[in-house]
This record gives C-alpha cells, structure tokens and sequence, in this order.
C-alpha cells in the first residue's frame, strides 16, 4: 500500500508540476516571462469583456429589451 501512495506522490511531484518547478526556476531570471500565462489569461479575460460591452450595446440601441418592471415574474 505504501508503494501507491509513493507512485502517486512521484506521479504529480516528477511529472504533474514540472513545469510549476520550471517557471519558479524562471521567475528568478526573467519575471515577464515566468507570468506569460497569467498576461495571456488577462488579455483574454479584457477581449471578452469589450465583446460582451459591444454586444450589450447593440442590444441596447436597438431596444431590444423590455424595461417594464414587471417583465420579469420575480420582480412583482
């Protein structure tokens, strides 16, 4: 049993977060580098978000919405 537990144990520390292990080893020579992920999860995050502002504001001028305040059953 206690030969599981060490295969699991080398399984994510040998294979699963060698590349965390590579971008801590990183980060102390270059830290733009060490962070492209969290830039690219960023940029992505700012794309998606001027795209639903767009969308809402095409739905917007074309009143496509109904304002009423009793459109919706839980508002009552």
């Amino acid at each position: 049993m206690k030969e599981f537990f060490e295969a699991i144990e080398s399984l994510f520390v040998d294979v699963l977060f060698a590349p965390f292990d590579a971008l801590r080893v990183l980060e102390l020579d270059n830290w733009t580098a060490a962070n492209v992920v969290n830039w690219l999860f960023m940029i992505i995050g700012f794309v998606a978000f001027f795209y639903w502002m767009k969308e809402l504001k095409k739905f917007n001028d074309n009143n496509e919405e109904d304002r009423d305040p009793t459109a919706h059953s839980f508002l009552n």
